[in-house]
């Protein structure tokens, strides 16, 4: 999960917020509601006005560095390329002057090269989850701020949270 915010020009627009992550189905069989949760989930963030951009994940078959068997891995594909192609759009849409990243994923470091290359008056800012701090992305943006648990627990969504429509979705247990 990875979050763009963009402090934009245009007053009143509500899509400033990009949400990127990927629905684990591959998960099914060892927890049924992991999708189900997390669908629930993306409909209270698009209830907040949130934009979310599903990626997916890909299957790969790896050797156990110990046993030498094979399993399957899941890993998540096309978040951070996700995430960079919106972060040039906006910037090159000339839509904002701030970009917030919430990640501490390396894979963002090429597209903020780039982004403050391209738009050297774009201030970039790094938010990194709890126990979580990157370096290389640290150097790169203009600041980073590391999120303290309590944070957390400060900024959750209302339990039960509303939707529009009345319906009312409530906090799972494992949120």
């Amino acid at each position: 999960m990875s979050i763009l915010y963009g402090n934009y020009r245009q007053k009143g627009n509500t899509n400033d917020i990009f949400y990127f992550s990927a629905l684990a189905h591959h998960r099914q069989l060892i927890d049924p509601d992991t999708v189900p949760r997390h669908k629930k989930y993306l409909k209270c963030l698009r209830a907040l006005g949130i934009v979310y951009q599903l990626s997916r994940f890909k299957p790969r078959e790896t050797l156990c560095r110990n046993c030498h068997t094979k399993y399957i891995k899941h890993e998540e594909k096309e978040t951070d390329v996700a995430i960079a192609a919106k972060l040039l759009e906006v910037l090159h849409l000339n839509k904002c002057d701030t970009i917030v990243l919430l990640t501490g994923d390396t894979d963002l470091a090429p597209a903020i090269k780039t982004a403050k290359t391209l738009f050297p008056k774009i201030t970039i800012v790094c938010l990194f989850p709890y126990k979580r701090h990157n370096d290389e992305l640290a150097k790169l943006s203009h600041t980073h701020i590391k999120i303290k648990a309590e944070t957390y627990t400060k900024h959750q969504l209302a339990d039960p949270f509303e939707l529009p429509d009345g319906t009312k979705i409530s906090k799972p247990p494992s949120w």
